[in-house]
């Protein structure tokens, strides 16, 4: 059974008359969302332009369900087909090669005294931190007691700010080491 609460939605949903509105709802048996379809089917409400849809709602009317008509004039940014992930897929993909040559390039040195006792590449470091953190790290901290110093070499180290760090962290592991010692 239509109610007047029903046409007077699609109505104003689909800017048609009472007649037309009352027609389409008794012809769906009450259904808003159907009503709007067979309008559209007989050329008295334009489709949503773009990739538009109908949505519905819960109204807070005895629960009936209200469907709006919701439509894009263009598709936006991002509902572009999936050309924008692609885009930033690609872009990821490109970063991440990137970061992979410049640590391949660069390596990560492990000194006693100002002998090189071990030269790994920075990616290998970084896998080694990301997977196995909880070996990696003891590790470096545990070779800083035994004198070892590390420090970055590559292309792209120019900055020493890291490296003098690095130093700073083995000065005061050997500074609690003799601290310790006394």
């Amino acid at each position: 059974m239509t109610t007047l609460e029903q046409v007077e939605k699609l109505r104003t949903m689909a800017n048609v008359s009472y007649d037309e509105a009352k027609i389409a709802l008794d012809a769906t048996n009450g259904d808003l969302l159907e009503a709007i379809i067979y309008l559209e089917k007989q050329g008295k409400v334009n489709a949503p332009t773009g990739d538009g849809y109908y949505s519905s709602e819960k109204t807070a009317d005895a629960g009936d369900v209200a469907y709006k008509k919701i439509g894009w004039e263009k598709q936006s940014k991002n509902c572009d087909g999936g050309k924008n992930v692609i885009s930033l897929l690609k872009k990821l993909g490109r970063f991440c090669l990137d970061m992979i040559r410049k640590g391949n390039a660069n390596n990560f040195e492990v000194l006693m005294g100002e002998e090189i006792k071990a030269t790994v590449p920075v990616t290998a470091l970084s896998l080694l931190l990301i997977f196995a953190f909880w070996i990696t790290i003891p590790l470096i901290v545990i070779g800083l007691f035994f004198g070892f110093r590390y420090r970055f070499s590559g292309p792209d180290c120019g900055g020493k700010t890291v490296n003098d760090a690095m130093n700073s962290a083995a000065d005061a592991a050997i500074n609690l080491k003799k601290s310790m010692e006394k």
